[in-house]
């Protein structure tokens, strides 16, 4: 079902992101601008029921602008049904967050789940309630098969993707390419040359988030779906073969061609490691003449960190696909979908809601998001990288490979100090320890996979 051929045509159209002729427009265009996020000045292509004096609470991990943007999306819910919607900001790793809650005998009506292996134990736990069937006709107008099959656990339809991500791209500061007189790579071979001409500029090349655990597991993921291919990937994915594989110890080896060099990271392996995802971005795009680093890798949603900055997408900040280690450059994504974890109209309406091309629309006028929602018009998004990314993902189709460690059970994929993330911190600190690293990633994967 996922062909290289397509995950090649898909790596295509985001090659075409760097190549873009782009006017300075920034990701946070838009958000002073409430009518036009409203959603409501066309009509609606979705029926809600009316709700008026419902109380609902929605549970997610996203802070800062992008729990703003998302609030928007509520708002406008709340103004078609008559409903409350609270927004409860959650922790990582959510299942536990949502197990005291439930526990506490509060659970959210509707939780945001960014790992498949989350949803899964939700529906095993037997909180998360199915989708109905309103919701299930948006799902099936406005999202190819693949979306859908990421939301079901053993064929019953438990999420809905609202926010997806392209995870396979590298941003940069134009200037402190331009003043290195460096040019976007193709290959990995070109981008660590790439990284050398950079540093002999006097700018540190790359930015690693590496406090945060996640950002390690989708470096690994793109230099192993690139290299290893994607079967390999989705048998990796389901545990079929192990992390002591041959495959395994390619990507690792291939990651200390960078991971190895402290010269290349900003503030070495002990800086990253102190460097939390937001300010891996931010020091990336100040500084002036000077920033702390000339690259940082990550999702399309980096553009939310970067309008946080004076740097302008477009101009100050643009951005190419992650460089193919491989025959194939790496298309690897991974979203958030709403589960309701409470019966009643008002949580499965809200799941119909989001499913919509409406809602869609509102979250991807304020930049940083991409939707897979292939029923929204990508004139929605603020500017042609947003634009692009999106349109990449789409055309990509039933051939996206979802992150690989949100496909896993979470105490391996998903928990902060522990698992695959803990692992691949300390392999940062030290490289050279590759048959130890897959000899630890193998023992805390097994344990997890047959928990």
């Amino acid at each position: 079902m996922r062909t290289t051929h397509r995950i090649g045509r898909a790596a295509a159209v985001f090659t075409a992101v760097g190549a873009l002729a782009l006017t300075g427009c920034s990701g946070d265009e838009g958000k002073d601008e409430p009518d036009k996020a409203s959603g409501s000045e066309a009509s609606p292509s979705v029926a809600l029921p009316k709700l008026d004096g419902e109380k609902l609470s929605v549970a997610a991990v996203w802070t800062g602008a992008e729990q703003a943007n998302f609030v928007k999306v509520l708002k406008e819910f709340e103004k078609r049904t008559g409903a409350t919607v609270t927004f409860v900001p959650a922790q990582d790793p959510i299942v536990n967050f949502l197990g005291t809650k439930i526990a506490g005998g509060q659970p959210p009506d509707v939780a945001m789940i960014p790992q498949v292996g989350a949803i899964k134990q939700a529906a095993e736990k037997k909180w998360a309630k199915p989708v109905g069937p309103e919701a299930k006709a948006q799902l099936a107008k406005n999202y190819s098969k693949v979306w859908q099959d990421l939301g079901a656990v053993d064929g019953t339809q438990y999420g809905v993707y609202f926010k997806a991500a392209n995870k396979s791209l590298i941003w940069y500061n134009t200037k402190a390419f331009e003043n290195a007189g460096a040019s976007e790579p193709k290959t990995w071979k070109d981008f660590l040359a790439t990284a050398e001409t950079v540093s002999a500029s006097g700018v540190t090349p790359v930015s690693v988030g590496g406090a945060d655990g996640w950002t390690l597991t989708d470096w690994f993921e793109n230099v192993y779906l690139s290299q290893a291919g994607p079967e390999k990937y989705d048998q990796l994915a389901q545990h079929k073969i192990k992390w002591t594989d041959g495959s395994v110890k390619d990507a690792l080896t291939t990651l200390a061609q960078l991971f190895g060099k402290p010269s290349l990271i900003a503030g070495g392996a002990d800086g990253a490691l102190q460097t939390e995802f937001p300010a891996s971005v931010t020091q990336t795009f100040t500084g002036g003449d000077t920033p702390k680093a000339a690259m940082v890798f990550e999702g399309d949603f980096v553009g939310v960190n970067i309008a946080q900055t004076k740097a302008k997408i477009g101009t100050d900040a643009k951005v190419f696909p992650f460089p193919a280690v491989g025959p194939e450059a790496p298309v690897v994504t991974g979203g958030d979908a709403a589960v309701a974890l409470k019966d009643g109209k008002g949580a499965q309406a809200l799941l119909t809601w989001l499913a919509s091309a409406d809602a869609a629309k509102i979250m991807a006028e304020q930049g940083g998001f991409i939707s897979p929602n292939k029923s929204l018009d990508d004139a929605a998004y603020p500017n042609e990288v947003q634009r692009t990314m999106a349109k990449a993902l789409i055309t990509a189709g039933d051939s996206v490979r979802f992150d690989m460690s949100d496909q896993a059970p979470q105490s391996f994929g998903g928990t902060p100090g522990k698992g695959e993330w803990k692992i691949l911190q300390d392999f940062l600190k030290n490289p050279k320890d590759i048959a130890g690293t897959q000899a630890k990633l193998e023992s805390d994967a097994a344990k997890a996979y047959k928990s």
